[in-house]
């Protein structure tokens, strides 16, 4: 490690010149370390305008497990980049910053989930990939929002099944299936403020507007929507569609891409409540910026470890769900 650089802060926290071209450089960085930079449709702009890939937590992980880079920077939130080194342990995994975290993992310490699991030795273990590596590690079979459905029917009706950690997500996946998982007690902070009473009135404003939401919003926002999947099932939706306004239910990130596909449409964020912001960002994803991207290239660091006897472990449920998602072409 270089004299002085430590990440006390959860970052690199050095100088840069000001005058330097940091786009030029991170591009310069990138090449001559072999690194494949992977963003989340919900990092801000100009971070998935710098990214050799973007996609929903399904796409990184495909794109993970198959990458020959020396090293992956994973522009996300923590629980990616530990599904990337899970995937690749042998690769250099860095993140910009340790601090980009997760409320809907958060949402569900591994202690008390080994303990729900334990408490229930009949069932299979479903859980959604927005979890810590140590809790894929007491999984069977991990699931994204693109998959959720199918993997969960590919099991007889009368598994017995344990899904998490989204309730919201764990419920729409029962109300569609006809399923009746047993579910952790979890939620993802973003999806859950958004506002029925706001959408309604947006409604009212654009009365020809789609709207298209997150299966991790609340069950009266879905049951406004005209469109319910994940990110990229969202941009597909959009891009194919015909009608020209469309409000988003989930994080404000993926807009962007959506106006890139489709320059001539108009993306309506969806508000939350008890705020006069017009749009819903997950703070944690906006930790990530060019100058900390800039200096974790430059200094390898903060990097991702996942301790050993976890990692052999969670790989089997993920390698699973890969599987799955092949098999369907997913």
């Amino acid at each position: 490690m270089e004299k002085g650089v430590n990440i006390e802060k959860g970052y690199v926290d050095m100088p840069i010149d000001k005058n330097m071209d940091i786009r030029a450089a991170i591009l310069q960085l990138k090449k001559d370390k072999n690194a494949l930079i992977m963003a989340h449709y919900y990092q801000n702009n100009e971070i998935q305008d710098i990214a050799d890939y973007i996609g929903d937590s399904l796409a990184l992980a495909q794109q993970a497990a198959k990458t020959e880079a020396d090293i992956i920077v994973l522009c996300g939130v923590h629980f990616m980049g530990e599904t990337a080194k899970i995937l690749c342990p042998q690769k250099k995994v860095l993140v910009p910053d340790l601090n980009a975290g997760c409320s809907l993992a958060d949402s569900c310490p591994a202690d008390k989930f080994s303990q729900f699991v334990k408490e229930h030795p009949d069932y299979t273990v479903i859980s959604y990939v927005n979890t810590t590596a140590e809790v894929k590690a007491y999984t069977d079979i991990v699931v994204t929002s693109t998959n959720a459905r199918q993997i969960v029917e590919s099991f007889p009706k009368d598994e017995k099944i344990i899904f998490g950690p989204d309730r919201n997500l764990g419920n729409y996946i029962n109300s569609i299936t006809g399923r009746n998982m047993l579910l952790w007690d979890g939620a993802c902070h973003v999806h859950e403020q958004f506002s029925v009473e706001k959408i309604v009135e947006l409604k009212k404003k654009y009365p020809h507007a789609l709207v298209l939401a997150h299966p991790e919003c609340k069950k009266y926002v879905l049951q406004l929507a005209d469109h319910i999947g994940s990110t990229a099932s969202l941009l597909k939706f959009a891009t194919q569609s015909e009608c020209k306004q469309f409000i988003v239910a989930t994080e404000s990130g993926i807009i962007h891409e959506m106006i890139k596909h489709n320059p001539f449409k108009e993306f309506i964020p969806a508000p939350p409540e008890d705020s006069t912001c017009a749009c819903n960002e997950c703070n944690f994803m906006r930790l990530n910026t060019l100058q900390k991207l800039y200096n974790c290239l430059k200094y390898e660091l903060p990097e991702i470890e996942v301790e050993k006897s976890i990692q052999i472990k969670a790989v089997k449920s993920i390698h699973k769900m890969l599987k799955i998602s092949e098999e369907l072409e997913l």
